[in-house]
């Protein structure tokens, strides 16, 4: 699934030829995603401009004076450019046509989203109740130190809870688990603050360098130019189970939390 370093990505390789771009027309092939695509889509915003192309958690949001597209790329979609005419396949269920070029959304599984928002964007009810941005000011130490102090799950759960912080998906809190040496089972609440600072930095470090990297391409992820990420080359520890542990050699561990699987080391992760 497409997590926060691939979400932006996509944003700043769709918001250059987005931002300030009048839309043609919407070609809506297929509008069974997760939730339908509004019947009322293709007419909300044709001859519209588009204002700016933002990102809250793992939604991008296209702004327009009358209302807000909130895109969600689910578990296999992806946004890309082309041209003009370009035969649509099979997974290609919407066309944005703005002019010289057509921004195309493939979705395989259909676990995506479009939908419309008129007025604040912010009260939509999939985004009201969110977390901070984890590499923004809002987010830090000592805010994960006092949401820590309420929870005796483990701190991967924790740093995966969109109440918290948003957008630090299953890949992104293994590898900032093991930066900052903390072992992924341990409880929230046993972290000392000083960990909780250690932890939060290392969330904004692996977020910054995924993104910088393109995000990670495990299986279906592609940026607006149809290429992918490189982010996973330098996986400490996700997808790594009964390798050595780059760092000191120790084979890396897996175990399951919240149906997801969990990798790390047990010796520079200690429990």
């Amino acid at each position: 699934m497409p997590e926060l370093p691939e979400v932006e990505t996509t944003r700043r390789g769709v918001a250059p030829q987005l931002e300030g771009a009048t839309v043609r027309e919407v070609i809506v092939r297929e509008g069974r995603l997760r939730w339908p695509i509004p019947p009322q889509l293709p007419a909300l915003l044709a001859g519209r401009c588009v204002r700016s192309v933002s990102r809250r958690a793992k939604y991008l949001l296209v702004d327009f004076e009358h209302g807000t597209l909130i895109v969600h790329l689910g578990m296999s979609g992806s946004l890309r450019f082309v041209a003009p005419g370009t035969e649509p396949e099979k997974h290609d269920h919407v066309d944005i046509v703005l002019g010289q070029t057509v921004l195309r959304y493939r979705d395989p599984r259909r676990f995506g989203a479009m939908l419309w928002q008129q007025g604040p964007v912010e009260a939509h009810p999939l985004l009201a109740n969110l977390g901070p941005e984890p590499l923004s000011d809002a987010f830090g130490g000592e805010v994960l130190y006092q949401a820590s102090r309420r929870k005796g799950s483990a701190i991967k759960l924790l740093i995966m809870d969109n109440h918290v912080v948003v957008g630090v998906g299953n890949i992104y809190a293994n590898e900032s688990l093991f930066y900052a040496g903390i072992h992924p089972a341990r409880a929230a609440n046993s972290l000392r603050r000083e960990e909780c600072e250690r932890l939060a930095a290392e969330i904004k470090s692996v977020l910054a360098r995924a993104i910088e990297a393109g995000g990670s391409t495990l299986r279906d992820f592609i940026d607006a130019k149809g290429k992918p990420g490189y982010f996973q080359q330098s996986y400490k520890v996700y997808g790594r189970r009964e390798q050595p542990c780059h760092d000191c050699g120790t084979l890396i561990c897996e175990i399951r939390q919240g149906q997801r699987s969990t990798c790390f080391c047990p010796h520079c992760q200690p429990l």
